[in-house]
């Protein structure tokens, strides 16, 4: 039987779990992308709204979690067990990350409000210059998590601190164990 749907990763694996948010992310960016010359040739349509509606879903709900996930759990685990050159490394891309999360929170801000009206028909208007602002910062965002950080968690995180990880992102969910 073939599988329609790939299914997320268990927080069993918590580095695949943040994999997949990612995947998710750039689904949602695509969307945004596609909305652009959609709401210039057919206004704020039903396809759209639905749209915008997704794109809102997702960044209100599961993106603050994903970033939660990363400046409670997995990030400072990181910055106890890396030592030498590793600790290094993280010494110059944490601030990067955090202040990188704090850009998205205010471009999302923006973005919300021109998606909120297109969700519900009442506005066409969304701007090309804030969603490419956004897209290219998650971009960047997730090539350094992707590259350095999950690489350096996925050596250095002992069995037990995946599985913390893993505990703290399912709870932080509200998904029982």
């Amino acid at each position: 039987m073939d599988i329609l749907f790939a299914s997320a990763p268990s927080f069993d694996q918590p580095l695949a779990v943040l994999k997949h948010c990612h995947d998710r992310i750039r689904k949602q960016l695509a969307t945004l992308e596609k909305l652009l010359p959609h709401l210039a040739q057919h206004g704020a349509d039903v396809e759209a709204q639905k749209a915008a509606l997704a794109v809102l879903k997702y960044f209100q709900n599961a993106a603050p979690l994903h970033h939660d996930d990363e400046e409670i759990d997995l990030l400072p685990t990181l910055v106890q067990t890396a030592q030498a050159a590793d600790a290094e490394l993280l010494a110059t891309l944490l601030p990067t990350i955090l202040q990188q999360h704090q850009q998205m929170a205010s471009l999302w801000q923006v973005l919300e409000a021109q998606l909120d009206p297109i969700s519900s028909g009442s506005a066409a208007d969304l701007n090309n210059l804030d969603v490419t602002a956004f897209q290219t910062l998650y971009q960047e965002h997730m090539q350094i998590e992707e590259t350095q950080i999950a690489p350096m968690a996925m050596r250095l995180f002992s069995p037990e601190q995946m599985y913390k990880l893993g505990q703290a992102m399912q709870a932080r969910r509200g998904i029982d164990a």
